[in-house]
């Protein structure tokens, strides 16, 4: 039995009927690469032979009764693959068609009874790919563990083994009531100052951050919460959801990076700026300030539970739609990047865990269906407009079960009252894009993917022509600067000295006559 940090655990008490916490994931894979062919009955013997590396796999939930501690984790004695390792056929096989089917399957939350995640492998692609589709709750994993996670089902080669597993035995019986109750309170007993500590760790983080954000004006500072301009998808969301994905040459960012002295991050922030403002503009809405975005940032080692699977803090950045020029927009960026990872060590590492620490389990959950069912996000200001994570990902061929990955496209959850989020994931020398929204508030979010990989051309082709500019740019000579004469030195007058007299002139001695 293990019980789950505070961090881990306000994933699960902000769910509600309509905002769903786990985190959906599309892994486009090519069977042609599999030397003995690829197939779904392949597929499963191949995760069966690797679920003992994946321990949150087998694990369910259990609620402490009367939420006097957080939820735990224990050993499924039912545990079934069947349960959640399932196949379909598209009857739409282009990428549109998948979207469609991600989009319905984002939309249906996971099952608590069970272990927290379901894949399904789709074939009936138009390409011949095949579609490995899975959601995962965010309670087990953030970006980084995530990616560290699915390490276990792949490998670097085509060449496989399946491994022969140990048989699975549960550690114990799921525990009932009584021991819920007995282990909730032990646990409370045995650190009683755990709510005091973080609750002091909390306040000292809001009170860096006030300091920050509202810092003096020669100073760094960042975009502020509550400070965001309210857009059409920043409403009350339904449960329903929707995808979009594509994916850009890795090599194109990189090259207006180091062509403007931005980073990678930067650039992707700028094209999701250029995005936004065409989106939003084609819907009818003006530009009057910035938009402001939460970035999440991996404290992986800072946190002071390291067993977290979540250890991950946020900052806030602006994204300039109000300016036009999409050169001028990714300067903007740079800047306030620059100046929000400044600023961003204020937000301590805990601060996800200690907010949740100190507010108890059943009024953070009471409060999250309130919010959702009061209709309070369309009258409240919004924390923000959306979110966009940068993750990293392999920079090599990864295969599973033989068969290459071409393709990964993550999808983070949505949180109420902000109705769309972006995540990018490097792989393989490519930028796969992936945007979720609510369709309901957001239509047409394919449109928001397209117009990223359109302004990364758009910023490509400024690059361009800003290197050839500088290359055919006539360079003035340096002129040398011949050295300083310096004045002739003026002679001081010469000293006249005296006049001597001439000697006086003898008279000739005269002869004697």
């Amino acid at each position: 039995m293990e019980r789950t940090t505070a961090a881990d655990a306000s994933f699960l008490y902000m769910e509600n009927p309509v905002v769903h916490m786990h985190v959906t994931g599309v892994m486009l894979i090519d069977p042609s690469t599999a030397p003995d062919g690829f197939s779904f009955d392949l597929f499963r013997r191949f995760v069966t032979s690797r679920l003992h590396r994946i321990p949150p796999f087998r694990r369910r939930l259990r609620i402490v009764p009367l939420g006097i501690d957080h939820p735990v984790l224990v050993d499924d004695p039912d545990f079934d693959l069947d349960n959640h390792l399932h196949s379909d056929s598209l009857v739409d096989g282009s990428r549109a068609g998948l979207a469609e089917w991600v989009g319905r399957y984002a939309s249906e939350p996971l099952d608590r009874d069970r272990p927290l995640w379901d894949m399904v492998l789709l074939e009936g692609l138009e390409d011949g790919k095949v579609a490995m589709v899975s959601k995962i709750h965010h309670i087990l994993v953030d970006g980084t563990s995530g990616t560290d996670l699915m390490v276990q089902l792949v490998d670097l080669k085509p060449e496989f083994e399946m491994e022969d597993p140990p048989p699975f035995e549960p550690e114990d019986s799921v525990p009932n009531f009584v021991r819920l109750m007995a282990g909730a309170v032990a646990s409370r007993v045995v650190d009683p100052l755990r709510g005091v500590r973080a609750l002091g760790r909390g306040l000292g983080s809001v009170g860096r951050v006030m300091l920050n954000v509202t810092g003096s004006s020669d100073g760094p500072t960042m975009a502020r919460p509550f400070d965001a301009p309210r857009t059409l998808f920043n409403r009350s969301i339904t449960a329903r959801r929707s995808v979009a994905f594509s994916m850009c040459a890795l090599d194109d960012l990189k090259f207006v990076k180091s062509t403007f002295g931005a980073t990678v991050n930067d650039v992707v922030l700028a094209a999701c700026t250029q995005s936004l403002r065409s989106y939003l503009a084609n819907r009818g809405e003006t530009f009057e300030r910035p938009l402001v975005v939460s970035v999440p940032v991996s404290v992986r080692g800072k946190v002071t539970d390291g067993s977290s699977a979540n250890q991950v803090s946020n900052m806030f950045v602006r994204l300039p739609v109000h300016l036009t020029d999409p050169v001028d927009q990714l300067r903007a960026v740079r800047v306030d990047t620059r100046d929000a990872k400044a600023v961003h060590g204020a937000i301590g590492a805990d601060m996800i865990g200690d907010v949740t620490e100190v507010t108890p389990p059943a009024i953070f959950n009471l409060a999250s269906r309130l919010y959702s069912s009061a209709g309070l996000a369309d009258r409240l200001a919004p924390i923000h407009n959306l979110v966009i994570s940068n993750v990293p990902g392999p920079p090599f061929p990864l295969y599973i079960a033989g068969a290459q990955l071409v393709g990964m496209y993550p999808f983070g959850p949505l949180i109420e009252g902000s109705g769309l989020n972006i995540t990018v994931l490097s792989n393989m020398g490519n930028m796969d894009i992936g945007v979720i929204a609510c369709p309901d508030i957001a239509p047409d979010v394919d449109e928001v993917t397209d117009g990223i990989v359109d302004a990364i051309e758009v910023l490509r082709q400024a690059a361009v022509a800003a290197v050839e500019a500088e290359a055919t740019e006539p360079k003035t000579p340096a002129v040398k600067k011949s050295p300083a004469r310096k004045a002739p030195a003026k002679k001081a007058p010469a000293k006249k000295s005296p006049a001597k007299k001439a000697p006086a002139k003898k008279a000739p001695a005269k002869k004697a006559t």
